[in-house]
């Protein structure tokens, strides 16, 4: 499995991939097999849920980054155990079709598998979200 390091900087640049809108670089980073999991009620935002496989990767980061951009990540705080990490951080969102922004924090917890992201499940406040998009 990956060292602390390594993983900590497969994670970094996903950050930077993401908040660059470079969807393909984001999907690179997770194994072929590895899944997404928006935590969160699908009433208050639709894109909650799973997804899984590289292809259905592709389709919801297009979705996300198309819909919300993310600027000014701060990381607040890594924590590395064995192949799982955790993220917690702070960014400025963007939401595009409106153009409104507002500051929300991140909870990510990643599983590392050969070298790459195998699941990665993020708590956001959808609730917050859904404010902002209503």
């Amino acid at each position: 499995m990956a060292q602390r390091e390594e993983m900590l900087a497969l994670i970094r640049t996903a950050y930077a991939a993401r908040d660059g809108g470079d969807v393909e670089s984001v999907v690179t980073a997770f194994h072929p097999e590895g899944h997404f999991t928006l935590m969160g009620d699908k009433g208050a935002l639709e894109l909650t849920g799973r997804m899984e496989g590289h292809p259905t990767l592709r389709g919801a980061f297009t979705q996300f980054t198309a819909a919300f951009g993310f600027e000014n990540r701060e990381i607040l705080t890594e924590l590395v155990d064995g192949d799982r990490a955790a993220v917690h951080s702070r960014v400025l969102v963007r939401h595009n079709p409106s153009g409104t922004t507002f500051s929300t924090e991140i909870l990510d917890l990643f599983r590392f598998q050969d070298g790459k992201i195998a699941e990665l499940t993020e708590f956001a406040d959808t609730a917050q979200i859904k404010a902002v998009i209503s």
